[in-house]
């Protein structure tokens, strides 16, 4: 599967703050949802030009931002950190 739009560090963010709420063993499986998620937005808003009804315009940003998010607990928050790397693997991973 082709990634998602492009990504960026704000797509990212909002995608580790979503893992965040996560327990740590669903973690991956909830990166490749958002994922896929956008990638079926992406083909949607690609075939009819408008925005999926669910999971946004394609984009990780607007995937995540449709799911419970919670906060860092501040700068440099290793556990959110953590899930930004999830996030980053699970999009090298070409899921």
């Amino acid at each position: 599967m082709t990634t998602v739009r492009p990504v960026t560090q704000t797509d990212l963010a909002a995608a580790a703050r979503v893992l965040l709420l996560a327990p740590p063993a669903a973690r991956e499986a909830e990166a490749r949802s958002l994922i896929a998620q956008a990638h079926t937005a992406d083909a949607h808003r690609r075939a009819t030009g408008r925005a999926h009804p669910w999971f946004g315009n394609g984009t990780l940003l607007s995937a995540a931002l449709r799911r419970p998010a919670a906060e860092p607990r501040g700068p440099g928050d290793c556990t959110y950190l953590a899930c930004m790397a999830q996030v980053i693997d699970a999009l090298l991973d070409g899921y």
